[in-house]
């Protein structure tokens, strides 16, 4: 259940980055990775069974902090 909670979360941020770079693309060019995040996140909506228990929580706990910096950075300047 806690991985569902937790894929579920990782698809409404990969969401909320492609629309985004949709209605504000210079403001989405300044996420790193933003491609790879609206990837993965295609790939958990679809409901690929192929996703690794491993590789969500290595994005949890790499990747997630990282993006979470930018977007306060992003923030704070407004």
């Amino acid at each position: 259940m806690l991985r569902a909670a937790v894929e579920r979360e990782f698809e409404i941020i990969g969401e909320a980055l492609n629309q985004l770079s949709k209605v504000a693309p210079d403001l989405a060019a300044a996420i790193p990775e933003l491609p790879r995040i609206v990837a993965f996140r295609n790939i958990l909506i679809r409901g690929y069974a192929t996703v690794d228990d491993a590789l969500v929580w290595q994005v949890l706990q790499e990747k997630l902090p990282e993006l979470e910096q930018v977007v306060r950075r992003m923030l704070a300047e407004d």
